[in-house]
């Protein structure tokens, strides 16, 4: 019949290893259903049933027995599930031999115990005692294992005090390499040591037999008195001459001898004062001893004494000893109140701390020094980080910063990273436009960076043992590190309990005045009207930069990194990480404002040298501060443990959102600037003095050529660039950031983008379309020419050819510039000469037979040049013309109009190879 439940399994124990009797926890899986169902367990084969304590079905306390082998399982049999198995084993150690000195958590039998100073067995016999080196020659450890030793005999031991001595396994661990005339010596030895005790006993009865002898003889003479006392008579008469002769004897020599026992009274009495004196000198001499001890610093002895003198002379009745006693505690008083001193002393080590607590436990001192030591400690720290403020902002306002022995502290803290930084950064904006006088100030940190260094270094310095005082408040480690004095112990765990509460209420006040002090010198806007006085007092003259509040976040971060290691709970140091979001935020605002300014100054970087596809630097230098702006802030946008995203609120993400529109709007404003405004007229009202310096535009007047139609041209084909690959390039490296709303940014940038290349285009087309237009009409009815009245066609006019050759300047102006655009613009002046033509022959009122060929020719022959960059707009225009014109009746016009096609197109062949370019290279418009 199969059991209810199955066998038990053991899958842990703890310790897996240790002596006997050691105390150990095993859990494991169906381990009982209770302490009636267990009936069964071994460890290492030792029954260990009797000291089991069944808690759960999972988990039973017992000790280990005195197993024979030194490994094995543990198995637990139960009623119901029957003899379990092990997937864990325990090791048994052999118990180590303990010194009368030595420290044991355990009963040490003293019984058989062998004392290893004096080479003595501890309750044996004298008869049975043996000497440490029983041969009496040199002992010469063999390299035999212990193991193999214990295998080869089994059940005994080495120790020649032990019931199971083996000679053999001795001489083997201690002789292995003794040679034989040394082993005869040692025979030799041990029988004469035999020798020795048989005498012994013998010479210690004959020395003795004086004694006996006179004992013998004093023991006969009082029996012999006995006897005599039982027979003796004396008469009367006799009895009292023999009374009245003592009587005077003794008159005499009281009187011989009085001034002889006086001076022996009093020599009796000199000699008992004395005697006092010199078994009470520690009591008389103690107050003295006080005073020496205190002056050496030995408080440890101080204490000990009184301790001493309080438990021999603390309820004494004797006056003098009371006289004495009461100075030794006017001495300890005087002490109590120097260590208390020494206590609250600042600045201190958390030793020391320790230590002067540990003293003033042990004398008694009232109230609760840890606690006092705790509030003091808590009030310096405070007034550490004020005065570390005051002094760095008398420094920024021109006063030299005073030197104060409160800031001057750990010497040993880590080297400041400032240092490294103000050499290697330089903060890059405008950097450019100095001049040479002076770039120190490039290369020197921001006092409220310095200042929140040294604050935070202060802070990290000091709170680890604030902290650590507290928790040894907490486990009562401050009086006795080896818990020996429970009751102190007790008070202070209780004292600790009753005062988490006030503690908790300083580290928060520490938190609290470290975000305040910080908050003030980079963040004042953020402080509430009354705190503004207290934590600020600091000059804004600019906002520090990017760069400056990304290496503060890093020092914040270090911070709350070291203080988290201490185990300080989370709930105390969120406002720290509220303090470094709120950095994050600004920093990032901050970055991108600087970026918005570095972007608008990029117009007076324009040289307008072109390359092969029509660009100048200008896309390309404004891609690469984007990405280097988001490069600079990627350890801001990263998120260190138990820290926010940066974007997680919503007034951040339309903040960054709408600065980033600015950006790439101010971009756009400036390739507007730069395209329509004359050299004389850019924008420098944002500009230092030093950066609307003469020099600062001298490459934009390099080069003084470039007429404003090109200008237009090159800043259309930096629009076209930017919106087929910066912007979404931009885009990416956006996302690529975690930035929110980047849809949006690039809808909105787009936009505002095609709005100015199509303004620019207009304005181009009408520099350039405008006059050709304009020239048609007074060159058709040049010298009177009448379409009713005219002579037959001998070829394209010239206004025509003008017209052409303008077009064809239009083209090589576009394909220096960029090759690309020209399908654009010619299409557009094409459709804006079309749209001309087409209304003048509408405006005709008739045509005679010899005008319409003549229009009909000039009609087709400008329609057959430009035919490649003909829209429906354009071939909508021309179809206007030519329906405006009566049609050709014979097969005579029709012949003379392609002869007259033909010899224009062959005249004017190169000019009009321009117009023949294949339409693979022809772009939508």
């Amino acid at each position: 019949m199969s059991r209810a439940r199955q066998p038990p399994l053991v899958t842990g124990i703890s310790p897996n290893e240790g002596i006997s009797w050691t105390k150990v926890t095993i859990r494991g899986e169906n381990l009982g259903t209770g302490p009636t169902d267990l009936i069964g367990l071994t460890i290492c084969g030792h029954n260990c049933l009797l000291t089991a304590e069944w808690m759960s079905a999972s988990k039973i306390v017992c000790r280990v027995g005195q197993a024979k082998n030194d490994k094995g399982d543990i198995i637990v049999t139960t009623k119901s599930g029957g003899r379990g198995t092990s997937t864990v084993s325990f090791k048994l150690l052999k118990p180590e031999k303990i010194g009368i000195l030595d420290q044991s958590a355990v009963w040490v039998d003293e019984m058989n115990y062998y004392d290893m100073r004096t080479d003595r067995n501890k309750g044996i016999p004298p008869l049975s005692l043996r000497p440490a080196n029983p041969l009496g020659i040199e002992i010469d450890k063999g390299r035999f294992p212990q193991k193999d030793l214990e295998a080869l005999f089994p059940g005994m031991s080495a120790d020649f005090t032990s019931e199971n001595f083996s000679a053999a396994w001795y001489l083997i661990e201690n002789h292995s390499t003794t040679s034989f005339d040394q082993l005869k010596t040692a025979v030799v030895n041990l029988k004469k040591q035999a020798n020795k005790k048989n005498e012994g006993s013998l010479a210690y009865v004959k020395g003795g037999l004086s004694t006996f002898f006179e004992a013998q003889d004093a023991l006969s003479a009082i029996h012999q008195k006995l006897e005599a006392d039982g027979t003796e008579k004396v008469e009367g008469s006799m009895t009292q001459k023999l009374e009245n002769v003592l009587n005077r004897a003794s008159n005499t020599a009281d009187t011989l001898f009085q001034e002889v026992l006086g001076r022996k009274d009093k020599a009796d009495s000199t000699r008992n004062a004395l005697n006092v004196l010199q078994r009470f000198k520690f009591l008389f001499n103690l107050p003295l001893n006080i005073e020496r001890n205190i002056q050496k610093g030995d408080y440890d002895v101080v204490i000990n004494d009184y301790e001493k003198a309080k438990s021999l002379f603390g309820k004494t009745e004797v006056q003098v000893f009371k006289k004495y006693y009461a100075e030794v505690e006017t001495r300890i008083e005087a002490l109590r109140e120097l260590l208390l001193d020494k206590l609250l002393e600042t600045p201190s080590t958390l030793h020391d701390q320790k230590r002067y607590i540990r003293y003033l436990s042990d004398l008694h001192a009232p109230g609760d020094p840890a606690w006092q030591c705790i509030g003091a400690q808590h009030q310096w720290i405070l007034q550490l980080m004020h005065n570390c403020k005051e002094s760095y902002v008398k420094e920024q306002k021109g006063n030299s910063l005073l030197h104060s022995p409160m800031l001057d502290l750990d010497s040993d803290v880590r080297p400041s990273p400032i240092g490294h930084l103000s050499q290697t950064a330089s903060l890059k904006r405008g950097s450019s436009f100095q001049s040479g006088r002076d770039d120190a100030w490039r290369y020197k940190a921001p006092q409220q960076v310095v200042f929140v260094e040294k604050l935070t270094k202060l802070v990290v310095s000091q709170l680890p043992n604030f902290w650590k005082l507290w928790i040894s408040y907490v486990n009562g480690s401050l009086f006795s590190e080896t818990a020996e004095k429970s009751g102190q112990m007790e008070r202070s765990k209780k004292n600790a309990r009753q005062r988490q509460n006030d503690f908790k209420k300083m580290i928060q006040e520490v938190m609290h005045s470290l975000v305040k002090l910080i908050r003030g010198a980079l963040l004042p806007f953020s402080l509430r009207e009354g705190e503004s006085r207290q934590y600020g007092g600091w000059e804004m003259k600019s906002e520090l930069s990017g760069q400056w509040l990304t290496h503060v976040i890093q020092t914040v971060r270090l911070s709350s990194e070291s203080l988290t290691a201490l185990e300080i709970p989370n709930d105390m140091l969120q406002i720290i990480q509220d303090l470094i979001l709120d950095l994050r935020v600004r920093c990032i605002i901050v970055t991108l404002q600087h970026t918005a300014e570095d972007i608008k100054r990029l117009a007076e970087k324009e040289d307008w040298v072109v390359d092969n596809e029509g660009l100048t630097s200008l896309p390309s230098q404004f891609e690469q501060c984007i990405i280097r702006s988001l490069q600079s802030l990627k350890t801001v946008l990263d998120c260190k443990p138990g820290e926010a995203s940066v974007f997680q609120q919503q007034k951040t993400q339309e903040d960054v959102c709408r600065l980033s529109i600015g950006i790439m709007q101010v971009f756009i404003d400036c390739l507007e600037q730069l395209s329509t405004k004359p050299d004389g007229d850019i924008d420098t009202a944002h500009l230092s003095v030093d950066v609307s310096s003469p020099d600062l535009f001298g490459s934009i007047h390099e080069d003084s050529s470039l007429s404003s139609e090109q200008r237009l041209l090159i800043a259309l084909s930096n629009c076209r660039y930017l919106e087929r690959h910066t912007f979404l390039n931009i885009a990416e490296h956006f996302e690529k950031h975690g930035f929110q709303g980047v849809e949006k940014i690039t809808q909105v940038s787009m936009e505002s983008l095609k709005e100015l290349d199509q303004r620019l285009f207009e304005m181009y087309i009408e520099f350039k379309a405008d006059p050709i237009v304009g020239s048609l009409e007074p060159g058709i009815y040049a010298g009177y020419f009448d379409w009713k009245d005219c002579l037959v066609p001998a070829g394209v006019r010239n206004y025509l050819k003008e017209a052409l050759v303008n077009i064809i300047a239009v083209h090589a102006e576009v394909f220096t510039i960029s090759k690309d655009l020209v399908p654009r613009v010619m299409s557009r002046v094409v459709e804006a000469v079309s749209e001309e033509l087409s209304r003048l022959m509408q405006c005709v009122s008739s045509f005679s037979k010899n005008g319409a060929l003549q229009a009909r020719l000039e009609i087709c022959a400008l329609r057959d040049t430009v035919a490649i960059y003909l829209t429906p707009e354009s071939n909508s225009s021309f179809k206007q013309a030519l329906e405006a014109l009566p049609q050709l009746s014979s097969g005579t016009d029709k012949k003379l109009l392609e002869e007259l096609l033909n010899k224009f197109k062959s005249s004017m062949h190169l000019q009009l190879t321009c117009f023949q370019a294949s339409s693979s290279a022809m772009m939508k418009t």
